[in-house]
């Protein structure tokens, strides 16, 4: 990561991220494999001569106005996601003179793909480097996921925010999210040169902030509450196994069993998707995504009709290896190993397929591995979109 001194106006740009396979482990301390994908969020940040922070989409034709001294609670709208940075940034003794900072990004909203996290990363390194400030990456991660928890009161786990301040273009990112110990996969390597990874957006909007997904983290945390009084050496889920989990099933509810049962096992086809790429082994790796979807729609009862119908639809299509839910559930996208040659068709032919069935204009979008957020010139379209 770059961070540029502010002269008058400079423009720092954060990306997408999608998971490639390890779902509702990062905040039990278990492992993910996510990946930087081309759609993206800049921040554009340049001195403000009226002693107060502006705040501006775009987008959403807003402006959020606040003096430096001001400590508000949140607005309920998308300008909470840099002030809550703002917020973060001011704890650790980092005040930045004012300004006004510009939002814009084409990241879709509610779709699994981070769009908040992206707006996250991209102000804190737009707000550091106008205070003429630094920080290790791994703190912008963890502070950008505070601002989210603490002033958002969303209950998200720290990898969205890690893989887009830290992603290397051409790779995943394996991530402990108890350590925060990283590595960084090759996505070329082997059988998985002539791959793909296809996007594909069901349109199926949600929101994870309240509802469903707020519900599932606490059935996952009273199940670890329980295993740790059962298993008092354990930190978390990540060192759990599944004979801890089935000797202590009849003190926990049956919800809290099946969501600790995924978590489990998920961390486990995380270790094995790593092995599988190192490989170079497309095919295991397909497998593994397979098996992580049915693990999120039986046991962490995440999905929906919709999803499950993509998942359905791609894997019976040529070329496709595997398939998945990606994100915090309950709508978005999934996420699909193609064969290159036939990605395009598969693309066209999913979308056709669930239009359809659904009445629904899906969107997919082949997809690259990209850096993590930087500072540049001018925002990068890097993602081909398929109507």
């Amino acid at each position: 990561m770059v961070l540029q001194k502010n002269s008058n106006e400079h423009v720092y740009i954060a990306p997408a991220r999608v998971n490639l396979i390890g779902e509702h482990t990062d905040y039990t301390g278990g492992l993910v494999l996510p990946m930087a994908i081309p759609f993206s969020t800049t921040a554009t940040i340049s001195p403000n001569s009226d002693s107060q922070y502006h705040f501006h989409s775009e987008q959403f034709k807003e402006t959020r106005e606040m003096p430096v001294d001001d400590r508000s609670e949140a607005a309920g709208n998308w300008s909470d996601y840099p002030v809550g940075v703002l917020r973060q940034l001011q704890l650790r003794g980092i005040t930045p003179p004012p300004f006004h900072l510009e939002i814009h990004g084409n990241v879709p909203f509610g779709a699994g793909l981070s769009s908040s996290a992206s707006v996250e990363v991209a102000s804190a390194i737009a707000i550091l480097a106008h205070a003429n400030a630094t920080l290790p990456l791994e703190e912008i991660a963890m502070l950008c996921k505070l601002a989210e928890n603490d002033y958002v009161h969303s209950p998200c786990g720290i990898m969205d925010q890690f893989v887009i301040t830290a992603a290397k273009a051409g790779h995943a990112l394996l991530l402990d999210t108890r350590s925060l110990s990283y590595e960084h996969i090759p996505m070329n390597h082997d059988g998985l040169v002539n791959m793909r990874i296809v996007v594909c957006n069901s349109m199926v909007k949600h929101s994870i902030a309240d509802g469903d997904y707020g519900l599932r983290r606490r059935e996952v945390e009273a199940g670890q509450d329980v295993l740790r009084a059962a298993f008092p050496q354990l930190r978390d889920l990540a060192d759990a196994t599944l004979d801890q989990l089935e000797s202590c099933v009849a003190k926990m509810t049956p919800e809290s069993y099946r969501r600790c049962r995924h978590i489990i096992t998920e961390n486990a086809r995380v270790r094995e998707a790593k092995d599988a790429m190192t490989a170079g082994d497309a095919a295991h790796l397909g497998k593994l995504m397979i098996s992580a979807h049915a693990s999120q729609r039986d046991d962490f009862e995440c999905s929906c009709e919709e999803i499950d119908f993509l998942v359905d639809q791609a894997v019976a299509l040529e070329g496709c290896l595997g398939a998945r839910m990606t994100g915090g559930g309950f709508g978005g996208c999934t996420v699909n190993l193609v064969s290159q040659d036939k990605a395009d068709t598969f693309a066209q032919a999913l979308a056709a397929s669930y239009l359809k069935r659904f009445n629904i204009k899906a969107e997919t979008y082949i997809c690259e591995a990209v850096d993590g957020a930087c500072f540049v010139t001018a925002p990068k379209q890097r993602n081909r979109k398929h109507d």
